[in-house]
């Protein structure tokens, strides 16, 4: 069962961040996102009301055709579609940064390497300007500085199919790290667990992480 919908008002109006205004035409938009494991980002992300099918992939690096277990010079990254009559650029990004360890630039949670480094990746200047603006005031509301880069969007390549879904898949997988013949979402929650991604994001954004239970 997918999880429901997270429903952004309560928490922009508490950030103090308009909820869009509403257009008379759905307008499709793409954010890309490396937050660590793509496995969660998607997770998180498809909870987010007005975005759709996640993908996760790789990007920001100059290898041709990475995949998993030899990315190269990539990150993992994720592309997020949504409609922007419901949930804008700014709004995605504030919830990005409020479901990662911003400090973090040698990994994030148990995941350490270049793969795992955070970034949100642009295609253009007004993009830029609210990815800048989201970083401005997590920097002034945490009162540190957040090392977590904006960059101009280069080609995302889709990870294979084994890999999408993750967190809702009832496929077994006869061997892993966190069990033996275990469901993909039982060995996600694990891994997460195990990692404490949840944990070390509550520890820096209190009740302003939106994702963590």
């Amino acid at each position: 069962m997918t999880n429901p919908k997270l429903i952004l008002a309560p928490l922009f109006a508490a950030l103090g961040i308009a909820a869009p205004s509403g257009m008379a035409h759905a307008a499709q938009q793409t954010a890309y996102l490396a937050g660590g494991c793509f496995w969660c980002v998607e997770a998180d992300f498809e909870k987010v009301q007005g975005v759709g099918d996640a993908i996760s992939g790789f990007t920001g690096g100059t290898t041709e055709s990475p995949t998993y277990g030899n990315s190269g010079d990539h990150i993992e990254a994720v592309r997020v579609p949504f409609d922007d009559t419901e949930v804008s650029y700014r709004q995605i990004y504030d919830l990005f940064l409020r479901s990662i360890d911003p400090f973090d630039a040698g990994g994030q949670f148990c995941d350490r390497g270049l793969e795992y480094t955070t970034a949100i990746f642009v295609e253009n200047e007004d993009q830029r300007q609210a990815a800048e603006a989201a970083i401005a005031a997590a920097e002034e509301e945490l009162g540190r500085e957040i090392v977590t880069p904006v960059q101009s969007a280069g080609e995302f390549y889709p990870v294979g199919d084994y890999h999408q879904d993750y967190y809702k898949s009832d496929e077994r997988i006869a061997f892993s790290s966190v069990g033996l013949a275990v469901p993909k979402s039982v060995a996600y929650e694990r891994y997460r667990n195990g990692c404490q991604r949840d944990e070390r994001v509550r520890e820096v954004w209190g009740d302003d992480a939106p994702f963590v239970n």
